[in-house]
């Protein structure tokens, strides 16, 4: 018996991926590296994905409910094993994607808290300086960008709170 809960799906597993997808196709918008100069950079796409699936799993998690929590591991799943599969695409090594999944694990835990810290507080200059330091790392923002941001990023935040957890678990998200 112990194999067959080896084998069994997650049962969040197809939304959590539907989920992703959505968050990623709003990482996607041509007015983040166009209007706000982030770098379409595999950097740049990360942080921007980064962004938006830690948005989608604090709201799932502010449910405090089990199909909430599941659901948002299962958005966190999809995420790293996506990224697992695009660092195999991009010639990684099997030794190195490990090493790297855990980097961007842990680079992504740290942008969630300090993002959703400060929209907990309603700290909007944190999040543009959180947003400054790790969407356009090493290099100077343009003018306003991260203040622009963050102002965008509350504002999904705030679409996202009034979207029900029954429209999130048929894998519906709007984040503008």
């Amino acid at each position: 018996m112990a194999l067959f809960g080896l084998l069994r799906r997650h049962p969040h597993e197809r939304t959590g991926f539907e989920l992703y997808g959505a968050a990623v196709q709003a990482a996607r918008e041509p007015a983040y590296y166009l209007e706000l100069g982030v770098a379409d950079s595999t950097a740049g796409r990360f942080e921007l994905v980064s962004a938006h699936v830690a948005l989608l799993i604090r709201r799932l998690r502010r449910f405090a409910s089990p199909e909430g929590d599941g659901l948002a591991q299962a958005v966190f799943d999809a995420m790293f094993s996506d990224m697992d599969v695009n660092l195999r695409e991009m010639g990684v090594g099997d030794l190195g994607v490990g090493k790297r999944v855990r980097f961007l694990w842990e680079s992504f835990h740290g942008r969630a808290e300090a993002y959703g810290a400060a929209l907990d507080s309603g700290d909007a200059a944190g999040l543009a300086a959180a947003l400054g330091r790790n969407v356009w790392a090493g290099t100077e923002p343009p003018a306003g960008a991260p203040e622009a941001l963050a102002a965008r990023m509350r504002a999904m935040a705030a679409v996202l709170e009034g979207q029900p957890l029954d429209s999130l678990l048929r894998g519906q998200a709007r984040f503008a």
